[in-house]
C-alpha cells in the first residue's frame, strides 16, 4: 500500500476482517455420554510455556455447557478441505444431532483429556481448563495444551480463516522462509 492511499472510515463492527485471530478450528467436547463438535474462530494463543490458549464460547453454545462441566476439550485444526464440514457443523445444533455422525467425522480417544480428537484434521490439541474467571462474564475459557498431535506432513497445510459475513479465505503459502532470527516473542 502506497502512503499516497485514501482510507476510508470503516465500520468498527467489521474489524475481524482484518483481525481475525487464526485458523478457524473444530473444538470437540464431552461431558457424561454426550458429545459435540463446535466450529470456532475466536481464539487466540496467550502464553508459551504454559501452552495457554484463549477461546470465546458463547453460552448458548451446547458446547459450551459440556466444557463447562467437564472442563475439557480438543482444538482440532481442519485443512481447508473440510469447509463443508466446517460451515455445516457451526450452523447445527449439538443437541439435536451427532455432528461425528451427520459429517462422517471419526472420533478418537484422546491421551490426556475424555474428550475425542477428530481423525480428519491435521492437528488436535488435548485442553485442560486453566482458568474460568471470565467465563461468566465474557464466555472466554483459558485452557492449558496438556497434549499436543500433529500431522507430520504437509508441515504447512492449507488452514480456513473466517472474516466475516459467510467469507473465508485459505491461508496455505509461507512467504517468507529466509528470517529464521524472528522471535515471536517480539509481537507480544
Amino acid at each position: 500500500m502506497s502512503q499516497n492511499e485514501h482510507k476510508i472510515d470503516f465500520p468498527v463492527s467489521k474489524a475481524r476482517k482484518y483481525l481475525e485471530p487464526g485458523p478457524v478450528v473444530l473444538v470437540s467436547s464431552q461431558y457424561e455420554g454426550q458429545h459435540d463438535i463446535m466450529t470456532l474462530g475466536w481464539h487466540t494463543i496467550l502464553e508459551f510455556s504454559p501452552s495457554l490458549v484463549g477461546c470465546m464460547i458463547a453460552s448458548g453454545n451446547f458446547s459450551h455447557e459440556l466444557i463447562r462441566h467437564s472442563g475439557q476439550c480438543v482444538i482440532n485444526v481442519p485443512a481447508a478441505d473440510l469447509i463443508d464440514s466446517v460451515v455445516a457443523i457451526g450452523n447445527s445444533h449439538g443437541d439435536r444431532i451427532d455432528k461425528f455422525d451427520a459429517f462422517k467425522l471419526t472420533a478418537e480417544p484422546a491421551s490426556k483429556v475424555n474428550a475425542p480428537l477428530i481423525r480428519e484434521c491435521f492437528a488436535s490439541f488435548e485442553c485442560q481448563l486453566y482458568d474460568d474467571s471470565m467465563v461468566d462474564n465474557y464466555n472466554l475459557f483459558i485452557f492449558e495444551i496438556v497434549k499436543a498431535h500433529v500431522a507430520d506432513k504437509p508441515e504447512f497445510p492449507p488452514t480456513l480463516h473466517y472474516t466475516g459475513e459467510g467469507r473465508f479465505t485459505v491461508m496455505s503459502n509461507l512467504l517468507l522462509d529466509k528470517h529464521r532470527d524472528f522471535k515471536p516473542e517480539m509481537l507480544i
